[in-house]
């Protein structure tokens, strides 16, 4: 009984994602990033018209062992545009930061805010920047740095003094119109998307375009290996939201 009561107010604690935005930016550190948290998420999301971005601040191309970063940068940058159309993203860009080396600073921060002026949109997504994940492992430096700048990137788009060349010659202008972050992390989690069959279908399929990425990780075929995945994470929402699948997101209000 008591752990009936404690299930039944996490779940009245699980706030719904808001609905009322148009366009979104997620900005993540590598390919791949998005497809272990956010792609059921993402298609739900487009499925009701609404207009999702992607932003990859690396092309992934420290990510496989037996491929040089000369050759998998562009097997990668392929496999991620493949899996973002299997979700509905037709705009996926790309930075030119080094994989595994990424450094949280200015120059960062000016390269997000450049990328949320010139996209202008309500919600941003990005990876947990925490420490560690369940379980005490490691979070890379990669995740912490590209999360933790683009909250304050967020900020930064919005200040006309904050890097005012980018506004000097009417290309960009300041954008404070992002009203939320949404953060992809499986602790703290304060909002749901809730998922239906479809969203999980098509989320299993984008993590397993990338195939290159998946048969370096795991001798696992990759479509088994990502319905394992997704279906765990969002049965693993359900047990928190009243039985009902979703994506867990800790949202912060801008």
């Amino acid at each position: 009984m008591r752990n009936d009561r404690r299930e039944a107010r996490v779940a009245e604690e699980l706030a719904q994602m808001p609905e009322d935005w148009q366009r979104a930016l997620a900005i993540v550190a590598h390919p791949d990033d998005l497809e272990y948290g956010a792609a059921a998420a993402v298609a739900h999301w487009t499925d009701a018209g609404k207009e999702v971005t992607y932003l990859l601040v690396t092309r992934g191309e420290a990510g496989i062992d037996t491929l040089s970063p000369a050759e998998a940068a562009p097997v990668r940058e392929a496999e991620q545009r493949a899996s973002a159309a299997v979700v509905g993203v037709r705009d996926v860009d790309f930075l030119a930061h080094r994989d595994g080396v990424i450094e949280y600073g200015v120059d960062l921060r000016r390269d997000l805010a450049a990328a949320i002026r010139r996209h202008r949109p309500e919600l941003v997504v990005t990876l947990s920047f925490d420490e560690t994940w369940p379980g005490g492992y490691w979070n890379t430096p990669d995740h912490k740095a590209v999360g933790r700048a683009t909250l304050d990137a967020v900020a930064d788009a919005g200040n006309r003094w904050i890097f005012p060349e980018q506004l000097a010659d009417g290309a960009l202008e300041r954008w404070d119109g992002v009203r939320w972050v949404a953060v992809t992390a499986p602790t703290g989690t304060t909002h749901v998307q809730e998922v239906g069959e479809r969203d999980v279908d098509r989320a299993v399929a984008s993590l397993a375009e990338h195939r290159a990425y998946l048969t370096a990780l795991s001798a696992e075929d990759p479509e088994t290996y990502a319905r394992t995945f997704i279906t765990g994470v969002v049965d693993g929402l359900a047990e928190r939201n009243g039985g009902r699948r979703g994506v867990g997101f800790r949202l912060h209000p801008c």
